[in-house]
């Protein structure tokens, strides 16, 4: 079996992703097809169609097992993939919220991530909201007021990926819109509180936070947010689009792959590091 670290620094979901493509990978030389495969194993049938499109929520050993003695897989291969299904059946925290998150895997993505790109366009990105905002946005919206304790706590949790102290920390490159920052909400304190919050973010190791200003024109994101999910090694980043109210997965390849060269877009015209240090600092001393 290997450990985290063996399997290229992917945590549980990760994981679970890469072992479903690669037991894909196995079988397409075979020429069977995934029910032929299932009815070879004595299994009922779209059990291996769900298992390659990530459609389960927990491997058992026992059927990979016997996937890859099906497949002929060797032994060294053979105890890479068996350690990526233990390491895919750890239970995350995020399981515990599925009253949050629904069928979304997208919290245990981003804790998995050596690196989190995220641009939103109208509010501030989860992972640098302090509470005091979180609850503002929340009560600004439709859904019950236990569901947001919930979402709150989830929130929160969600931003304990940046106080890591080890390598498993992801790098973070955050876009900020100016118009997130000038709406009214909470008291002058709260705000304060939230501006002070993401210049202690933005000057962390390994963290850029980059501004957006109204000054700078039309650009390719201003239509919804984008969370751009790298992660260790050769596995293939993860983009999901997150709302109030739903995040969803982008599955197209050439979706993903927009949506990164959109990012880097946003980059372009985004105010740098520095200069956004600087005008969150002039905006604080200006806020009434």
């Amino acid at each position: 079996m290997v450990d985290v670290d063996a399997a290229a620094g992917f945590g549980p979901t990760v994981a679970k992703r890469r072992l479903s493509r690669r037991l894909r990978e196995l079988r397409e030389p075979t020429r069977h097809t995934a029910d032929r495969v299932c009815g070879r194993l004595g299994w009922g049938r779209g059990k291996v169609s769900r298992i390659e499109t990530n459609s389960w929520k927990r491997p058992e050993l026992s059927d990979i097992r016997d996937l890859l003695r099906f497949y002929h897989v060797g032994d060294e291969e053979r105890r890479e993939l068996e350690g990526l299904a233990m390491l895919a059946r750890q239970r995350a925290w995020w399981r515990d919220y599925g009253d949050v998150f629904g069928d979304s895997e997208f919290p245990g993505f981003e804790a998995d991530a050596g690196r989190i790109c995220c641009y939103m366009p109208l509010i501030l990105p989860g992972l640098l909201q302090t509470p005091a905002y979180t609850e503002a946005q929340m009560d600004a919206g439709a859904l019950p007021a236990a569901w947001q304790e919930r979402a709150l706590a989830a929130r929160q949790r969600r931003q304990e990926i940046l106080d890591r102290d080890d390598a498993t920390r992801p790098q973070l490159v955050a876009v900020v819109t100016e118009a997130s920052l000038l709406y009214r909400w909470g008291t002058v304190a709260q705000r304060r509180e939230q501006l002070a919050r993401l210049v202690e973010v933005g000057g962390r190791p390994g963290v850029e936070l980059r501004l957006l200003r109204f000054e700078s024109g039309l650009h390719p994101g201003m239509c919804g947010p984008i969370s751009i999910l790298h992660f260790a090694g050769d596995e293939p980043p993860a983009v999901f689009l997150e709302t109030d109210f739903a995040v969803q997965e982008v599955t197209s390849q050439g979706d993903v792959d927009a949506y990164v060269e959109t990012f880097g877009r946003i980059l372009e015209v985004a105010l740098d590091a520095a200069s956004t240090t600087t005008y969150l600092h002039r905006l604080t001393a200006t806020l009434a």
